[in-house]
């Protein structure tokens, strides 16, 4: 059996030592919102009570806004004016 998007996330978050805050600002980096309660409950085991599945959406969002996070926002290409 694979990972599950709960077990990257967790694995994601002790490598590179980040903390909800962290994890909040990089969802908001691609217009992401999610609250520390709703980020707690992906951390949490899953035979607790308020465990919740980590979707494929919210693990989508949260690496994308990695990337931008750690490499910054991709540059604006140049419009060229020949190409019309």
């Amino acid at each position: 059996m694979g990972l599950s998007n709960n077990d990257v996330l967790k694995k994601l978050r002790v490598a590179l030592k980040l903390r909800d805050d962290d994890i909040i600002k990089i969802c908001k980096l691609v217009d992401f919102n999610i609250g520390k309660s709703e980020l707690g409950a992906l951390f949490r085991k899953e035979d607790h009570p308020k465990y919740m599945e980590c979707g494929d959406q919210f693990l989508r969002n949260f690496l994308n806004g990695l990337v931008i996070h750690l490499r910054g926002p991709m540059p604006k290409k140049p419009v060229d004016k020949k190409k019309k």
